[in-house]
């Protein structure tokens, strides 16, 4: 029995040494794995801060050649030197030419015959007269008289006169009785004939009436006319 227990023992303890042994290789790798990221990005921060440099001192290399450009422009001249020729005056003679020359010029302007002005007819607007129109004058209508037809009269007769006029008495009693008398001159078988006749009236009627009266004052003899 001890030697079991011995034996588990040394089983146990070489369990826990080989997982000590490999923590310890674990940690180890993790550390070094640490170590060469932390020298990869050493190296690229370094390469970086080399080229810098580089570019700057390019840079200033470059500057100086500027002032030569301007050193150039200073050496050249600003003018450069013409030379003056000095005109000579004209002689009379030449002067003489350049008014002669003038002259015939001005002659030659001057023998431009004007052109001759056209003359514009201007053609006269025709006025176009309106035709007469003639309009048929309506003929006259025939204008038909209406034939009054003659209302006949009513009187009465009292008497009839052709050699003596009547007396006053006679006349004086018709007026008396009211009524109005007129003298007509008829021909009675180539005679003239005067007719005394009292009215006229309206109606028949009215005639018949003032008949009566006449009779009974005037003349019984009286009797209607119709005219």
């Amino acid at each position: 029995m001890d030697e079991k227990n011995k034996l588990n023992d040394i089983i146990l303890t070489s369990d826990s040494m080989g997982s000590n042994s490999k923590k310890v290789i674990l940690a180890v790798a993790t550390l070094g794995v640490i170590l060469i990221i932390v020298v990869i990005l050493m190296n690229s921060l370094t390469s970086n801060d080399q080229n810098l440099p580089q570019a700057t001192q390019t840079q200033t290399t470059t500057l100086p050649t500027a002032p030569k450009a301007n050193e150039e422009l200073a050496e050249e001249p600003l003018f450069e030197d013409v030379k003056v020729e000095k005109e000579q005056p004209a002689s009379n003679e030449d002067l003489d030419r350049i008014a002669q020359k003038l002259k015939e010029e001005t002659k030659e302007v001057e023998t431009i015959e004007p052109l001759p002005q056209q003359h514009i007819v201007r053609s006269k607007p025709i006025i176009k007269q309106p035709k007469e129109v003639h309009k048929a004058k309506p003929e006259p209508k025939p204008v038909v008289k209406k034939v009054q037809s003659h209302t006949k009269q009513h009187f009465v007769q009292v008497g009839s006169f052709s050699h003596y006029k009547p007396n006053k008495k006679f006349l004086k009693s018709i007026t008396d009785s009211g009524f109005h008398y007129t003298f007509r001159a008829v021909v009675v078988n180539g005679k003239k004939v005067n007719k005394v006749l009292v009215g006229p009236f309206k109606t028949r009627k009215d005639a018949k009436d003032a008949l009566k009266t006449i009779r009974r004052n005037v003349i019984k003899g009286a009797f209607l006319v119709e005219i």
